[in-house]
C-alpha cells in the first residue's frame, strides 16, 4: 500500500502545476517519511481514536497512522479520520486512495474517513469560534509553507481565533493544537525556521504553553526530505502533547528519509528552552557533545554587558542609488558588501564586479555611515554548502588613511559601540570567537536557516571582555590562523 502511494505521489508531482503547488506549499510526504512520523505516537490503552490530518495531500500520513494501528494488535473498536484538503486535484485521488485502502485493510477495527474539501485555516477558525470543534486524540500533518502576509484574510481569521503567526505552517500546527483533547497527540514535519527570530516568538509562546515537547528529529542532509521535490527547507519532526508536563525531550537524527542511521538521546528541557529566554528560543543540540560554552562560567555575557551592540548595515543600496559610486573617488567613502570580505582578509576595492565600492559622503547619506574605526562584521546570509553558519571579519581603519566614514550595506551585520568603533583587539578577538566551531554549533542549535540576524547574534553568549582582549592579541600575530587554531586557543581561554 505504501509503495503504491509513493507511485501515486510521484505521479501527482510530475502532473501537478508546479506553480500552483508552490502557491499552495504543497509538497507530499513519502511513505518513509509518513511511516516514521506515525511511529512516534504513542496510541496508550484506547478503543477508539479520532486523526486530524489537516492539508492530507493523497492520504500518505492517515494510510501510515492506520498501518500503524494495524501493527499494534490491539482491540480497537472504531477509528475516524477527518481528512481536510484544499486541492480540488487532489480530493478525488484522497478519496480514491481511502477506498484502496479499506479494500485492502484486514478489517481489525471500523473505519470512517471524511474527506474535507475546503480551507483548512477558514474551517478550523470557524468551528473553533463556534464552539462547535470536535476534539481528536492524534493529529499529523505535513502543512503548506507559504508566508502569510499581515492584510490577509488568513492572519484576519487567525487573530479571530487568538492566534498571531506569520507562516501557514506554523497556522496549521497551532489549529491542530487548538483541535487536540487533553492528552491528545500531534506529529508534524515542518521547517525548522519557527525555532528562533522574533517573528515565531508568539506561536512559540504558544506551543510551549499548551503542549510539552516529546521528541524533535533532524535530517543532517538538509535537500533528502522531500528530495523528490527539490525541497531545500530545513525540515525537523515534532511529537508534542497536549496539557501535559514538560519532561526531558528525545532529540533523534538521521542522515535523511530513510532512516538506516537513525540515533537518539534525551536532553532535559532546560537545554532546549534555556530559562528566562522571554523569547522562548527552542534549541536543538547538533551533536551528542556538550558544547563547551554552554559549560564555561566565562562565556555567559551579553553584548550589553559589555557595552556592544550589533546592528544590521544601514545602507540600502538601491534607496542611495544616486550617491553610491563604482570605485572610489573624491568626496567618498567605502561601502563594504559581504563579497569585501574573504576569511582574515578585506579585499578593497573590488574591480570589475557587479557591486558598487564607495558612498558619498554628505548631508544626505551622513545618517547612514558609521565614523572611521574598528569594526567587526558577520554576513547575514551564507549558504548551505559553507561549512560555518557565522563568518566574521574585521575592518581596519589602518587600511583606509584617508576616509573619515564607513558605509555598511544591509547584507552585513556590524558590531559597534554607539554607532562607533570598538577597541582594536575586541574587534578582532570577536571575529575569532565568531568564526570558532563551538559558536558555530551553539548558533546550529536554535538557528536552522542560512540568515544571520541581530536577534540571533544577540542570543550568544559571550566571553568577558579580558578574554576577548587576549583572543584578539592573539589573532593579531597569528593573522594567518586556521579553524583549528582558533578552536585551540579559544579551549585556553574558556
Amino acid at each position: 500500500m505504501l509503495k503504491t502511494l509513493d507511485k501515486i505521489r510521484l505521479d501527482i508531482s510530475t502532473e501537478l502545476n508546479y506553480e500552483k503547488r508552490s502557491d499552495l506549499g504543497q509538497f507530499m510526504t513519502p511513505s518513509s517519511i509518513a511511516g516514521f512520523m506515525a511511529s512516534l505516537f504513542d496510541f496508550g490503552d484506547m478503543d477508539s481514536y479520532r486523526l486530524l490530518d489537516a492539508g492530507a495531500g493523497i492520504g500518505s500520513l492517515s494510510t501510515a497512522f492506520l498501518k500503524r494501528l494495524e501493527k499494534e494488535n490491539k482491540k480497537i473498536d472504531r477509528v475516524e479520520i477527518k481528512a481536510v484538503e484544499i486541492d480540488e486535484n487532489l480530493q478525488d485521488k484522497l478519496e480514491e486512495v481511502f477506498e484502496c485502502y479499506k479494500a485492502l485493510a484486514n478489517n481489525q477495527f471500523d473505519v470512517e474517513i471524511d474527506v474535507i474539501g475546503k480551507d483548512f485555516v477558514e474551517y478550523a477558525v470557524k468551528h473553533i469560534l463556534s464552539g462547535s470543534k470536535n476534539l481528536f486524540t492524534h493529529a499529523i500533518l505535513n502543512p503548506p509553507y507559504k508566508k502569510i502576509s499581515s492584510d490577509s484574510e488568513h492572519r484576519f481569521l487567525l487573530r479571530k481565533a487568538g492566534i498571531e503567526t506569520v507562516n501557514l505552517y506554523t497556522a496549521f500546527v497551532a489549529l491542530g493544537i487548538e483541535f487536540l483533547e487533553s492528552g491528545g497527540q500531534l506529529v508534524a514535519i515542518i521547517p525548522r525556521s519557527f525555532c528562533n527570530g522574533l517573528y515565531y516568538r508568539q506561536f512559540r509562546d504558544f506551543l510551549l504553553s499548551k503542549t510539552a515537547i516529546r521528541q524533535i528529529h533532524l535530517f543532517d542532509t538538509r535537500d533528502k526530505a522531500f528530495g523528490d521535490d527539490n525541497v531545500l527547507q530545513e525540515n525537523v519532526i515534532i511529537f508534542l502533547e497536549r496539557d501535559r508536563p514538560q519532561n526531558d525531550v528525545v532529540i533523534s537524527r538521521s542522515n535523511d528519509g530513510n532512516f538506516k542511521d537513525y540515533s537518539a538521546q534525551k536532553y532535559s528541557f532546560d537545554q532546549i528552552v534555556n530559562i528566562g529566554d522571554k523569547d522562548n528560543f527552542i534549541h536543538i543540540p547538533t551533536t551528542s557533545e556538550t558544547n563547551i560554552l554552554e559549560l564555561s562560567s566565562v562565556c555567559n555575557y551579553k553584548l550589553s554587558e559589555l557595552f556592544i551592540e550589533v546592528s544590521t548595515g544601514p545602507v540600502v543600496d538601491f534607496r542611495v542609488k544616486e550617491h553610491i559610486r563604482e570605485m572610489p573617488e573624491e568626496g567618498t567613502v567605502p561601502l563594504f558588501y559581504p563579497g569585501h570580505f574573504n576569511g582574515n582578509t578585506v579585499q578593497y576595492p573590488k574591480k570589475n564586479w557587479k557591486k558598487p565600492n564607495a558612498i558619498e559622503f554628505n548631508y544626505l547619506t551622513e545618517k547612514w555611515l558609521y565614523p572611521k574605526g574598528f569594526y567587526t562584521v558577520v554576513r547575514r546570509f551564507s549558504s548551505k554548502e559553507q561549512k560555518r553558519r557565522i563568518y566574521a571579519s574585521v575592518v581596519n581603519p589602518d587600511l583606509f588613511p584617508e576616509t573619515i566614514a564607513f558605509g555598511f550595506e544591509n547584507h552585513l551585520n556590524v558590531f559597534h559601540s554607539k554607532k562607533r568603533g570598538i577597541s582594536e583587539f575586541i574587534a578582532y578577538g570577536l571575529a575569532s570567537f565568531l568564526n570558532s566551531t563551538s559558536v558555530d554549533q551553539n548558533f546550529r542549535s536554535f538557528s536552522g536557516h542560512t540568515q544571520v540576524n541581530v536577534t540571533d547574534l544577540r542570543k550568544l553568549k559571550y566571553p568577558n571582555l579580558d578574554i576577548l582582549v587576549s583572543l584578539g592579541r592573539w589573532a593579531k600575530v597569528n593573522e594567518n590562523h586556521t579553524q583549528e587554531m582558533i578552536d585551540e586557543k579559544l579551549l585556553t581561554l574558556i
